[in-house]
């Protein structure tokens, strides 16, 4: 798993890490670093290996965003008609808004498979963390930070409209006035108010020991049955877009089918010798 441009990937007992690994660019994120995010994703997903997932960056900065270099092009279109000839050898700017939108509904499903990931996944940011950082680690499952680590949805100050996911994830995370505020004004909070509002779960005053904690909690996730953490994660998943009692009724049906599994019969087990449980994920 380790064949990507832009990003590599390690694993140490049952966790696993997704670097992005583009340093000398600031980690700016061509579509093609897009597109490895979800091939990998969906082959953690189905790693029987794999417990848990922790993602965090190489460098200076968690990510500068968007690589608009190599975006710029197709951002801006230049594929509509009109040249004198008909249109006959140029795309219709018809024709041109459906690629976009074809596109851009492809990069969203680039993250959404973190979401639909059924690994925890702990997004670990240093520095800053603009634009496409943002759809990116709100995407995963929870956040940890360092104390110098700011965040901004930088998209609204290049005259964007974010499109990826943080619009539609940030709010259940950090409340509608925190949101709206990060999303009006494209500015960039630090870590303090990203602590303050659950934009991240802990702040770290390095980025040492920022790996240091994310693993130990990557681990200690790992050590529980990893299928009742991925029950639990899809049955929080669940609940985030139905209402209380829809989610009751998924999750007793959820245990009426996973619930007697080979974990179970060695908790009670475990509990009874006094010993930590040997869970096997079966």
């Amino acid at each position: 798993m380790s064949d990507y441009k832009y990003i590599r990937v390690e694993q140490e007992a049952h966790v696993a890490e997704v670097v992005l690994d583009r340093p000398e660019k600031l980690n700016a994120m061509p579509f093609e670093l897009f597109y490895e995010i979800r091939e990998v994703f969906g082959k953690l997903d189905h790693d029987e290996s794999v417990r848990a997932i922790v993602l965090w960056a190489e460098g200076r900065l968690f990510t500068a965003g968007l690589d608009l270099k190599s975006a710029g092009t197709g951002l801006l279109g230049g594929g509509s008609g009109g040249n004198g000839d008909g249109g006959k050898h140029d795309r219709s700017e018809a024709r041109s808004n459906l690629d976009m939108y074809d596109t851009v509904l492809k990069l969203q499903a680039c993250f959404t498979a973190i979401q639909d990931c059924r690994k925890p996944v702990i997004a670990a940011v240093h520095g800053k963390c603009i634009g496409g950082g943002v759809d990116l680690t709100t995407a995963c499952d929870f956040r940890v930070c360092t104390e110098d680590a700011e965040f901004s949805i930088f998209e609204t100050k290049i005259a964007i409209v974010a499109d990826v996911g943080t619009l539609q994830r940030i709010t259940a995370i950090v409340g509608k006035g925190m949101a709206r505020e990060m999303a009006f004004t494209g500015g960039f909070f630090g870590a303090d108010r990203a602590l303050a509002t659950g934009l991240v779960n802990r702040v770290y005053a390095d980025k040492d020991s920022m790996l240091e904690g994310a693993r130990a909690t990557a681990n200690e996730i790992a050590a529980n049955s990893p299928l009742t953490v991925q029950g639990v994660k899809q049955v929080l998943n669940y609940s985030d877009e139905h209402s209380t009692d829809e989610g009751l009724d998924h999750v007793a049906q959820w245990n009426s089918s996973f619930l007697r599994s080979d974990d179970l019969a060695e908790a009670m087990q475990a509990f009874a010798e006094k010993r930590p449980p040997r869970f096997e994920g079966r």
